[in-house]
């Protein structure tokens, strides 16, 4: 059996996680500039990652990792991309 002090910390994450993403998607709604609107888009992909690995932890499917991982990149090159645009560089 798995240690409780693990169990409720692994819980007791995936609900700080869950407040970041909804403060993020807070700043996403009400934020006055576009790079305001990037940097809570970035900061939602970032949570979300996190709980991915988490859920694969606690349901011990480990293929929640890799898919973690493909969108972590995913991410990274959108984010880029749209910082691209707002600079003017596309």
């Amino acid at each position: 059996m798995e240690n409780i002090v693990v169990q409720y910390s692994v819980y007791t994450a995936l609900v700080l996680i869950g407040i970041g993403i909804i403060l993020a998607f807070i700043r996403f709604m009400k934020g006055p500039e576009a790079s305001d609107r990037v940097v809570a888009t970035d900061t939602m992909s970032v949570t979300i990652i996190g709980g991915l690995i988490l859920f694969g932890y606690i349901f011990q499917r480990f293929i929640y990792v890799d898919v973690s991982l493909i969108y972590a990149a995913l991410g990274f090159l959108g984010i880029v991309v749209i910082a691209r645009y707002l600079e003017g560089g596309v």
